[in-house]
């Protein structure tokens, strides 16, 4: 029978390739169930003992210990088959302590049919998950790549990848395309041979899943690694992609080499590198935009095909304003928007297209508003406030903040002017400042005393902000109140929110 165990370990291993310790284990852990169900049926309890088998590699004996774990009480949950109380286990062996084990040498159980069918069942379990472990060994690393593949089949419009033929496993390397990661109205059949970019890989108890897109921008931009050598040595560099996937893409590039043209590169001889990623893409027309590392000249450039007469950079809302001429317009925007959606992506910018009348009538109307605010707050004529608004200048605050010189240069403005310009511009910015200062003081929670005041502010709670954003019981932690009272505080300091939105 020894003999037998042996030869069985020796023929599983050969014929499935896996190493003989996982076809040892399985045979063990077999084993160990037997006279686990052996033990039950002997002695009629409910709980199992805890039981090592051991197999000798050399000769194919083996043996049965069973384990006790060292415990200081019995709780009433516990398993009593597979503990054992330290005055009991001090007996047996007087060096032992709390948490190791005590062992014996048990009847093992022959290796039987019943033995044998668990343990068939136990090695295709563990040959299951050492390929699950394996592929996922395999292919974690190269999340971000792009893996190449047979499609295999087409089921409820997901489709699945044979990523090689490996007939000795019992799990192939497979991968899944999902319908939301296909290019719309992309046609794949059986036995097609396709790429895809590998976005995760994930192990399941039905197998590893390898999920792979083509539809997302890294796949864009690893074809061109692929078709353009100067990408992946690191010459030509693409800094950013969007894709209205089998439609239109825009990509950017630059390149680190000031002898080497990156759109020619990536263009490649007439046109095959960029065509060669256009095929893979389902026919996706590819516009291959220079990289700026001025946003404006970026945004620019990325709204190719279309001609920018003017723009106008907001960067507090990071929103720009954009002027075509009206026979452009249309081209600006692209079919559904998407020309300027797709450069928004690129560039990471809000971009509103316009006319150029229209941008103009938009600018006269804003610095119209900006002069009457001007005229208000800095009691100057409309001459002046006209002059400050077509300067660009939108706020008191940029009028107080900004260099003297900036003033000094403005056409028409002299000293005494541009003095007394900065002078009421500042009072006027201090005078706001402080009725911010003011709304947001704590003063103004009702229920706070001084001394709550400067417990809070000792614990750098300075604003009404500051108090909205705590709980009742980080606020309790600061400063002494009554759960109800310190309820209201917050809600009162929530209002804050409301009224700034």
């Amino acid at each position: 029978m020894n003999k037998e165990i042996l030869l069985i370990i020796d023929t599983v291993s050969n014929e499935k390739n896996v190493d003989r310790e996982i076809i040892i284990d399985a045979m063990e852990h077999a084993l160990a169930s037997a006279v686990k169900k052996k033990y039950k049926l002997d002695n009629k309890t409910q709980d199992e003992i805890d039981v090592d088998v051991s197999i000798n590699q050399d000769d194919g004996s083996y043996t049965t210990m069973r384990k006790w774990e060292v415990v200081n009480e019995m709780l009433v949950d516990d398993e009593y088959e597979k503990k054992m109380l330290i005055e009991f286990a001090k007996e047996k062996n007087s060096d032992i302590n709390v948490g190791e084990y005590i062992t014996e040498e048990i009847e093992s159980v022959e290796f039987g049919r019943i033995v044998a069918q668990t343990a068939k069942q136990n090695i295709v379990a563990s040959l299951k998950a050492a390929e699950r472990n394996r592929i996922v060994d395999l292919y974690a690393p190269r999340i971000g790549e792009l893996l190449f593949g047979i499609v295999r089949r087409v089921d409820k419009n997901n489709v699945f990848l044979d990523l090689n033929s490996n007939e000795g496993s019992s799990l192939s390397d497979e991968a899944m395309i999902l319908k939301e990661n296909l290019i719309p109205r992309e046609n794949i059949k059986p036995g097609d041979r396709i790429r895809g970019y590998l976005k995760d890989v994930q192990s399941e108890l039905r197998g590893p899943q390898l999920y792979i897109s083509r539809k997302c921008s890294e796949f864009l931009i690893e074809l061109f690694r692929l078709e353009v050598p100067e990408v992946g040595q690191g010459i030509i560099e693409i800094l950013g992609a969007s894709r209205d996937p089998g439609l239109r893409a825009k990509i950017a590039v630059k390149s680190n080499d000031p002898k080497l043209d990156a759109i020619g590169a990536c263009v490649g001889m007439r046109g095959s590198r960029v065509q060669s990623v256009s095929n893979e893409l389902a026919g996706e027309r590819i516009d291959i935009i220079p990289w700026d590392e001025d946003p404006a000249k970026f945004v620019i450039n990325a709204m190719s095909p279309a001609e920018v007469l003017s723009i106008v950079v907001d960067e507090t809302s990071k929103t720009m304003d954009i002027a075509v001429a009206e026979e452009q317009l249309s081209q600006a925007i692209g079919r559904g928007g998407q020309n300027v959606r797709l450069a928004s992506e690129l560039t990471g910018w809000n971009l509103n297209v316009m006319s150029k009348d229209d941008a103009d009538d938009k600018n006269t109307k804003e610095e119209e508003e900006t002069a009457t605010k001007f005229q208000n707050e800095l009691n100057v004529d409309n001459d002046v406030a006209k002059i400050l608004a077509e300067e660009g200048f939108t706020s008191i605050e940029e009028i107080a903040l900004c260099e003297i010189e900036e003033l000094e240069n403005i056409n028409g403005f002299d000293t005494d002017l541009v003095n007394e310009l900065r002078k009421r511009a500042n009072d006027e910015y201090d005078k706001k400042q402080k009725e911010i200062e003011d709304k947001s003081s704590l003063k103004n929670l009702s229920d706070l005393t001084d001394d709550h005041i400067i417990l809070l502010k000792n614990n750098d709670i300075l604003t009404i902000s500051d108090v909205a954003d705590l709980s009742i019981d980080e606020l309790l932690d600061y400063i002494e109140l009554s759960n109800e009272t310190a309820g209201k505080v917050i809600m009162q300091a929530r209002e804050s929110w409301s009224e700034e939105e």
